[in-house]
């Protein structure tokens, strides 16, 4: 051992530290494929079953309590109703085995069966397969509404494009969701208090707005003329390959915050080779009427977002679907005709 160097042997150790680690995590993997295929087997067989006409569908129900009950006893926990219910609904939603995504185990596939809505289903299980989303982080996007959050045009491409992202109204949320900011609307805040919430729960913040976004600076400084400005929060994001310019306001966003952001994009505009910036105001209060005014004739391209500091509550929850619907429901009935 004394003449084995030290710089030797750490290497030594983290190569078969990685080895480790790479095996653990195959093993991991493999072990949730098979489980997901065979609960996905287990559901086609109870299908197939009734199907076949060997239960009448008034004692379905008794079948699934029974073989709970048959199945418990011989295997223990994790045959419940529910996840036998859960199976069925699997191999039903999937009936071709080779689309269930092999990075996804039987916990997410349990959370995206509650989605009864196809469409929306899809794009939660695209989501937790594109930015590696753990079951606990879908349980928390499910519940702020993502889907019905992001801006959509009225084809649903958002929905249905996964890589690379063009078009900025695609990586646009309203509202988002800021409750790991530990901040309550009964609290007085000021905006610098809120800017140091964000930077000290950086990796959620950057979770909530979504892949892709790469944090650049806080108060940064632009000059226009013999001026400085500065920008709450700026980003960059990857597919876009522009600045990402954040304002933040604890009130209503107003003509003048709007035209301010305006300012701020001139200045960035052509910064670094990079293509045009955008801007997003974060305001506790957004009134959408004025915002579509503000905004008219303006080149840049500015977004006005509301912020909640908590999970949406049942009755706002059923509101950010509603308004989203009706969103869409409005831009497909103003879409021009092709020529």
């Amino acid at each position: 051992m004394a003449n084995l160097s030290k710089k030797g042997y750490n290497s030594l150790l983290f190569e078969i530290s990685s080895l480790l680690e790479d095996g653990r995590k195959q093993a991991f993997t493999a072990i949730n494929n098979v489980i997901l295929q065979t609960y996905w087997r287990m559901g086609r067989q109870v299908v197939e079953f009734e199907q076949s006409g060997k239960v009448k569908a008034k004692y379905g129900i008794k079948l699934l309590d029974r073989l709970s009950n048959d199945l418990k006893s011989k295997y223990g926990k994790g045959f419940s109703r529910s996840n036998l219910v859960y199976m069925r609904l699997l191999y039903l939603n999937y009936p071709k085995s080779e689309t269930l995504s092999h990075q996804l185990g039987w916990s997410h596939y349990f959370e995206l069966l509650k989605i009864e809505d196809d469409i929306e289903r899809h794009f939660y299980e695209r989501q937790c397969v594109i930015e590696g989303w753990s079951v606990r982080y879908l349980k928390r996007q499910k519940a702020s509404a993502l889907f019905h959050r992001r801006t959509i045009d009225s084809n649903n491409s958002l929905i249905l494009q996964t890589n690379p992202i063009k078009n900025p109204q695609h990586v646009v949320k309203d509202p988002y969701i800021f409750e790991f900011l530990g901040l309550n609307d009964n609290e007085k805040y000021s905006e610098k208090e809120m800017e140091q919430r964000i930077i000290d729960n950086l990796q959620e913040f950057l979770l909530e707005f979504g892949r892709g976004f790469d944090f650049v600076g806080r108060q940064y400084r632009v000059t226009l003329g013999n001026k400085n400005y500065y920008v709450d929060l700026v980003l960059f994001h990857r597919s876009l390959r522009c600045f990402v310019l954040i304002d933040l306001k604890i009130g209503e966003a107003t003509s003048k915050d709007i035209g301010q952001m305006n300012l701020y994009l001139n200045c960035f505009r052509g910064k670094e080779n990079t293509n045009d910036p955008i801007g997003i105001i974060l305001a506790a209060k957004k009134n959408s009427v004025s915002v579509k005014y503000a905004l008219g004739g303006l080149s840049n391209q500015i977004f006005v977002s509301k912020y909640m500091l908590s999970l949406p509550s049942t009755d706002e929850l059923n509101y950010i679907v509603k308004e989203s619907r009706q969103n869409n429901h409005h831009k497909t009935n103003n879409k021009q005709p092709k020529q």
